[in-house]
């Protein structure tokens, strides 16, 4: 079964982090470093920021829930985009917060819309960009006004996750703009660009105030060593992983092409997956792709959101979309 329906990288770690990992398996008897010093002195190299701009989680999505654990309380709001990340709901319920969801516009962020819906409770904004599953990117002019109407005891997340497969260079760096900004705080990973989603490891940057709030709410030794040494190895081998994205990114264009071609939808996506709307025809799409041997991420009465896989895989979805849009 090719799997298409979790926004993995196809490709397995590089040789160099693959080795780099077992020298780590040998150590696995001792704890991790608690403050991940190499990796945090690693990543504030490569990013340019102060290492107590940094924290640490088990992925992203583990930065993001200590960070909601840290600033929400009973009934505070955190704001958000609908379809987004699946996540979002299940962290604002689980830190007793009110999730605010505000509908895309054309299967993007409505910023207008997403400044409208803060109100005196609200304490977090999430903006995924690109999002997820809809794939697609706000620009820089449009995100820096939304920006500049949040309130600054607001803290606005930008989720990053699928940043090195941005090609648009109207998409916005979160990095850059969280530099004069205090309540920005960028959240990214190393589970897909990266290739290191089953060792669970990403990161967020902010100003040093937010930065320690949310290791503060850390789980102690909550990042383990093996993560941190695969994390290590990647950057340093990131001219070489960057090849691979170029890889990514040219079999999403590919397939993106060839669906368009058939007569579907296919927003332009900056991620490393396309999303179909299909609307009532979903799971129809779904069930033609598992009896192929592919698992889609079908969202029923909405789309499918497909990841690009190996080119196999993709040429596989592409079979189905062929018979799929002629019936």
């Amino acid at each position: 079964m090719y799997q298409l329906n979790a926004n993995e990288n196809p490709y397995p770690p590089l040789p160099s982090v693959v080795a780099a990992l077992a020298g780590a398996a040998g150590r696995a008897n001792r704890y991790p470093d608690r403050f991940s010093t190499d990796l945090t002195e690693a990543l504030a190299r490569r990013l340019d920021v102060p290492t107590a701009h940094l924290a640490l989680g088990a992925g992203s999505v583990g930065v993001l829930q200590h960070l909601l654990h840290a600033l929400v309380r009973d009934g505070d709001e955190v704001v958000f985009a609908w379809p987004s990340f699946e996540a979002y709901p299940h962290l604002t319920a689980m830190n007793r917060g009110v999730a605010v969801q505000v509908p895309l516009r054309d299967e993007t962020h409505d910023l207008d819309a997403l400044a409208a819906a803060i109100g005196p409770r609200t304490r977090v904004v999430l903006v995924c960009n690109p999002n997820n599953p809809t794939s697609t990117a706000v620009g820089r002019s449009a995100l820096e006004r939304f920006l500049d109407q949040v309130p600054a005891e607001v803290t606005v997340v930008l989720d990053e996750a699928y940043r090195e497969f941005v090609t648009d260079p109207d998409a916005p760096d979160g990095i850059a703009l969280y530099r004069d900004r205090p309540n920005v705080v960028v959240t990214r990973t190393f589970s897909k660009a990266y290739g290191l989603a089953g060792l669970r490891i990403g990161y967020a940057v902010a100003h040093e105030s937010l930065a320690a709030a949310i290791r503060s709410s850390a789980v102690p030794f909550g990042v383990t060593a093996a993560a941190q040494t695969g994390a290590v190895a990647s950057l340093a081998a990131e001219a070489e992983l960057l090849e691979r994205v170029e890889l990514v990114v040219k079999e999403r264009e590919r397939t993106a092409t060839a669906l368009r071609d058939l007569g579907l939808t296919v927003p332009h996506s900056e991620s490393n997956f396309l999303w179909l709307p299909l609307g009532g025809r979903t799971e129809e799409f779904a069930a033609a792709c598992a009896a192929a041997g592919v698992a889609v991420r079908a969202f029923p009465g909405e789309g499918i959101r497909l990841t690009i896989g190996e080119p196999e895989a993709n040429d596989t979805v592409l079979t189905i979309a062929t018979s799929f849009a002629s019936s």
